[in-house]
């Protein structure tokens, strides 16, 4: 059980005695991702100490659940990390909900130990870079850089993942088994990802059945869906073609004069005040009424139906050129010209109040977006402008992507970004059906739903299906993608399960693997998503007290690809480069190791790492 402990000491770290914990991860925060970074060290069999500002009733839950240590910072944060012993902790992980206080958190826990790794959760370019500057270890976060790629890669529909490992270019890229065989057999040396057996040739399983990192000798069967990982040459040695790591862009067509035109007259209508026409209206009835009356009743020396129109519009803007006057008329048209001149006056200064507002009141702002999205074809829509969308949209932008916006709030703090950076925004709500077509969905190539509410983000992604229609990609089909934000992973199984959305996106998921990782020594290098499972490629120093010296590939677990290893740097320079390492092959002392799988069979090649062997037959690392 967890003990609520207050409070106290000095600001001062003295080395771990006797009954201080040691070894242990701090984690300061417990709301949004730092759940899941706290399932994760758990679930890799760290000891996980948790720090918080105030009490909340939802740790009582988790400290049932999980039987982890809670400290509250009553005092300050100071104390609460000299009680949660940061003497003894492997890393401090700062990821509160308020990015001020992971900032303090992260410069306080610096200044008790300096040598300790601090990982923080912080979206603030510019004090993030002054942090991560390298003078003290750890690293700093940002949750929406970390997602963003996987979100970026599924509009733009791209199946290869370019990995840079080891100075290498490697590939992953998911093909189809034309024929039955072992992967040894279709694919030679290239290293199996996940095998997905195809639904036709299974029983009466209703999703396809996938294995992750499959031996070799693994049998696949015609239409299987294949991952592997290999190099461009290896790929095309196989007779399979790759895509390059950057994805041409086809030019934006460019509208004729004609419809050009048009849609100026239908932006004007759609974007004035209804009042403005009503204005125009009254202004026209009132000439014609005036040219009637002076037709008929002008006396001497008389006046034709133009003169009468002309008058009038003189009258009307009260304007005079001596040439037609009401001097020698009958009281009568007198008092006429005196009404129309009111009436004329009162109902042009109303025109041009609504013309004035249209041209400088913040309508015509709201309404930009909509103008530049009309011509739009083959555009990726972003719904949600948070510091998520915005990633997202600045990096599709900055691909050549043509991208409109939707956001619902008019007061948002990233609409001048948005503007900065040339990209369109919609203001309005995107469940309704008028805002989506503002924003051409039906014209649209990727739908990216990415607002911090799961159950926006889900109503948002239905309204969109509905818009999309025969074009929505769903298992069946190939269409537009709609990428659907959310927060925890059963959640986004469950939605893409029942609503039929293929692209469902973790945010947990995405980001948590990352702080893991840095926390406990690994250097992560990337991360994609292979079949629904999300991958990371990461390096490791093989160190002279670890556990992995000696060790073979073959003890590894079978979830890890060891895709190649420097060798420890001699008199000579930079050590030679193993590629690609055999069963047999051996760890030794300073090398680095080039390792892909899913995040927790890395954690546990660390684990293996920081535990010597004591026995010269371990058993499998990570079974």
């Amino acid at each position: 059980m967890a003990q609520w402990q207050p409070e106290r000491g000095p600001h001062t770290v003295s080395p771990a005695g006797e009954g201080s914990p040691s070894g242990h991860v701090i984690v300061c925060g417990f709301a949004g991702i730092a759940v899941p970074i706290i399932d994760g060290f758990l679930d890799a069999g760290e000891q996980v100490v948790v720090v918080v500002r105030t009490a909340d009733p939802a740790l009582d839950a988790a400290v049932a659940r999980w039987g982890i240590t809670v400290h509250t910072a009553v005092v300050g944060v100071a104390d609460a990390l000299v009680d949660a012993g940061i003497a003894g902790a492997v890393a401090v992980v700062c990821v509160e909900e308020n990015e001020l206080h992971n900032l303090e958190t992260a410069l306080v826990a610096g200044q008790l130990r300096a040598d300790v790794r601090v990982i923080t959760q912080l979206s603030n370019a510019t004090v993030a870079g002054a942090m991560d500057d390298g003078s003290t270890p750890g690293a700093v976060l940002d949750v929406a850089d970390l997602a963003a790629p996987s979100v970026i890669e599924a509009c733009l529909g791209i199946g290869d993942h370019h990995i840079d490992a080891a100075g290498i270019d490697f590939v992953a890229t998911t093909v189809t088994a034309g024929r039955a065989g072992t992967l040894r057999e279709r694919f030679g040396d290239l290293a199996p990802l996940a095998v997905s057996t195809h639904t036709s040739a299974m029983s009466q399983a209703a999703t396809p059945a996938t294995v992750l990192c499959p031996g070799r000798d693994h049998p696949v069967l015609a239409g299987d869906v294949v991952t592997l990982l290999g190099t461009a040459d290896e790929f095309a040695a196989q007779g399979i073609a790759t895509a390059a790591d950057d994805t041409p862009v086809a030019p934006a067509r460019r509208p004729s004069r004609p419809q050009r035109v048009r849609a100026a007259v239908r932006g004007f209508r759609e974007d004035a005040n209804p009042n403005f026409f009503r204005m125009i209206g009254v202004l026209f009835f009132l000439l014609a009424l005036s040219t009637t009356v002076l037709r008929l009743g002008y006396q001497k020396p008389g006046m034709s139906v133009l003169d009468a129109v002309y008058f009038s519009t003189e009258t009307v803007a009260t304007v005079g050129y001596g040439d037609f006057n009401f001097a020698d008329q009958p009281p009568a048209l007198r008092i006429w010209s005196i009404i129309l001149m009111f009436a004329g006056l009162t109902t042009t200064a109303m025109i041009m109040a609504f013309l004035a507002e249209l041209l400088i009141s913040r309508r015509i702002a709201e309404a930009a977006g909509r103008r530049r999205a009309r011509f739009m074809t083959g555009h990726v829509v972003v719904i949600g402008l948070g510091a998520f969308g915005i990633r997202v949209a600045r990096e599709l932008r900055s691909r050549g992507r043509d991208v409109v916006v939707i956001e619902r709030s008019s007061s948002n703090r990233f609409l001048s970004a948005a503007a900065k950076a040339g990209i369109p925004v919609i203001v309005g709500d995107a469940t309704v059906a008028e805002t989506l077509s503002d924003a051409r969905v039906h014209r649209a190539a990727a739908v990216a739903v990415l607002t911090s509410d799961d159950v926006i983000n889900i109503e948002t992604g239905i309204a969109v299906r509905g818009a999309l229609g025969d074009r929505f990609a769903d298992g069946s089909r190939r269409g537009v993608p709609v990428v659907l934000r959310v927060f925890d992973r059963g959640m986004g199984d469950a939605v893409a399960a029942r609503f039929g959305f293929r692209h469902v996106r973790s945010t947990a998921e995405l980001a948590a693997p990352w702080f893991i990782g840095a926390a406990l020594g690994l250097e992560i290098l990337g991360t994609f998503s292979v079949q629904s499972t999300s991958f990371m490629v990461g390096r490791v120093r093989i160190r002279a007290d670890g556990g992995l010296v000696g060790v073979e590939m073959r003890e590894l677990s079978a979830n890890t690809r060891v895709i190649a290893i420097r060798r420890a740097s001699g008199a000579s320079g930079a050590g030679d480069l193993e590629y690609p390492p055999r069963r047999g092959t051996k760890f030794a002392s300073g090398d680095d190791a080039f390792v892909v799988g899913p995040y927790q069979e890395l954690l546990a090649v660390l684990e293996h790492q920081r535990a010597v062997i004591d026995t010269p037959h371990s058993p499998s690392i990570g079974q």
